[in-house]
């Protein structure tokens, strides 16, 4: 193509390409905010439930906690709401890894 001219099915493939990637970061938005893992602290005290994009919908403790110092109780709260984080992470890379498996550059850019 000549210097200057403009290559319309290039820019036509490159708005469709465009409405797909936004309609894909929609789709990815809304996984991230309904999406939910669950986790337990290591001595399984605590069970933390987190979205992918990291909100914190519910804490359980699944023990009785009379027995254990409130530093005990403190620790397996803090190990669980990691775990939560790392576990959401995972959750998000996940989520665009799947949603977004299928998208290639344009190809001439």
């Amino acid at each position: 193509m000549p210097r200057g001219e403009i290559d319309e099915a290039w820019i036509e493939e490159a708005v469709r390409r465009y409405r797909r990637i936004e309609s894909l970061q929609a789709e990815f938005d809304q996984a991230v905010s309904t999406v939910e893992v669950t986790v337990r602290s290591p001595d399984g005290l605590v069970e933390v439930v987190v979205t992918a994009g990291g909100r914190i919908t519910d804490v359980r403790f699944l023990g009785p906690l009379h027995s254990r110092s409130p530093r005990d109780v403190a620790g397996s709260v803090q190990a669980a709401v990691t775990a939560a984080a790392d576990a959401a992470e995972w959750a998000r890379e996940k989520l665009h890894n799947e949603t977004f498996a299928a998208y290639r550059p344009l190809a001439g850019a």
